[in-house]
């Protein structure tokens, strides 16, 4: 070494083996028997504070959505019953069916004008909830007040239909509310198409021509908003809602019973 020059010593390029106390998780830069830091001896504090080394799972975790049978697709959730297919339980269904069949051939097949539905029980049965529906929603203001009529209508069967399908799982029970839901619908555009005439009966013998202005509920409300002018085209629009409705039903009724049919076809046709 010259005289007056300072020789500097480069560090090891080596990486140091370093190491975390257990207790106080200080840095150690060699291996050593006691932590500087806090004190512990390794062996000793080792000895009951084991260190609890993390596995990894190689298996990936295995995630249920939902549970099998609980979410279904649609077409298995309305064609599931939840009691099982009997043979009583079946007979009767195909009558039902075959009824309505027939039922909705004359219905639909009958023009607006001839009042087919109102002339037939069913608009009996209808009637008691259109009024309810009068007056459960007269809070709402006279429009809507008008309108409860219709709304009460096609409320019931709607919610017959929803706690035969929800509630009690039956779904063939659900597809002859549904088709009462459209019938109300061909039974509501008679009313619809007689706005401008007012030639129909109403409650209490007056006719829509001669009872006081708004006692005619679609002659009230289709004045009101301004679409009276168009009191045909509506009425056809709800005589083709209803009539689809009324189809939809009957073939949910007709898959349901092929359903069943299979299901004692298989288990030998148990009659209980």
């Amino acid at each position: 070494m010259k005289p007056g020059k300072v020789e500097t010593i480069k560090p090891n390029k080596c990486p140091k083996e370093t190491m975390n106390c257990p207790k106080c998780r200080h840095e150690l830069q060699v291996q050593s028997e006691a932590c500087p830091q806090c004190g512990i001896v390794f062996e000793k504090y080792l000895k009951y504070h084991p260190v609890q080394v993390e596995q990894q799972d190689d298996q990936p975790p295995i995630v249920t959505l939902y549970e099998e049978n609980k979410v279904q697709p649609l077409t298995q959730f309305l064609l599931h019953e939840a009691q099982p297919a009997t043979l009583a339980y079946f007979l009767g269904r195909p009558i039902i069916l075959l009824g309505l069949i027939i039922w909705s051939w004359q219905l639909i097949g009958a023009p607006i004008e001839s009042n087919a539905v109102g002339n037939s029980f069913l608009h009996l049965i209808n009637l008691p909830f259109h009024e309810a529906g009068h007056i459960i929603f007269r809070p709402f203001g006279a429009f809507i007040t008008s309108l409860g009529g219709t709304l009460g209508q096609l409320l019931m069967p709607s919610i017959c239909m929803s706690v035969l399908l929800f509630k009690t799982r039956d779904p063939f029970g659900a597809s002859v509310a549904l088709w009462w839901v459209g019938e109300n619908f061909l039974d509501i555009a008679p009313y619809i198409n007689d706005a401008r005439a007012g030639q129909l009966p109403l409650l209490g013998g007056n006719f829509g021509h001669s009872a006081p202005y708004g006692f005619h509920d679609w002659q009230y409300l289709l004045t009101e908003s301004g679409l009276l002018q168009y009191d045909h085209a509506l009425a056809k629009t709800a005589f083709v809602i209803g009539s689809v409705i009324m189809l939809l039903s009957m073939v949910w009724g007709g898959l349901l019973l092929v359903r069943q049919h299979k299901e004692l076809a298989n288990s030998n046709f148990p009659e209980s």
